[in-house]
């Protein structure tokens, strides 16, 4: 099969941001795929919204996105050294369906900020996150792109090859695993 289903989720909700770009990079260098990008404009999980109403619709449509996808790729900027509040919110919203669609799904985390470090603090935090979740995290590399204002071209590719490099091989591990079923 060469044509997978690929999600991307950003953690950031801004149009033109970098982990938006850096989630199409990743796409690209993926190679075939359909693709489709998660709307984490999600109300704020509340106990009592759920018990009232159930999931929201939009809650119920980003798992139901996440079920059809072979595989997701999480990108997110890091917050004061940490996740992304929407992304977390995103993960415990997700946390309340009893089909738990992030079991054994593909999962490859990368992060793009502003800072010298790249949102490695983040990024971490986000794949701890993920762990009640039982998603199959690709190991590595540990993809970061520090000075994210000045990582990407006017088309919004990587201007650094060995970044391409890293994402490539990352790309390749993903296609490695869902190869494996």
């Amino acid at each position: 099969m060469s044509d997978y289903k690929l999600l991307g989720i950003s953690g950031s909700l801004r149009q033109g941001s970098y982990n938006r770009m850096l989630l199409k990079e990743a796409v690209r260098v993926f190679g075939p795929a359909s693709y489709a990008e998660a709307d984490l404009n999600l109300p704020l999980y509340d106990g009592d919204l759920e018990k009232a109403s159930g999931l929201p619709p939009a809650v119920q449509h980003l798992i139901d996105q996440i079920e059809q996808a072979d595989a997701v790729i999480i990108s997110s900027p890091e917050y004061n050294k940490g996740i992304t509040g929407v992304l977390k919110n995103a993960l415990d919203w997700i946390s309340r369906t009893k089909s738990n669609p992030l079991v054994d799904k593909p999962v490859i985390v990368l992060s793009a900020n502003m800072g010298r470090t790249g949102g490695e603090s983040g990024q971490l935090m986000v794949r701890t996150c993920l762990v009640p979740h039982q998603a199959r995290i690709i190991p590595g590399p540990l993809l970061t792109v520090a000075m994210a204002h000045d990582a990407f071209d006017d088309e919004g590719r990587l201007k650094n090859e060995t970044t391409v490099e890293m994402l490539t091989g990352l790309t390749d591990r993903l296609k490695k695993e869902l190869a494996l079923g």
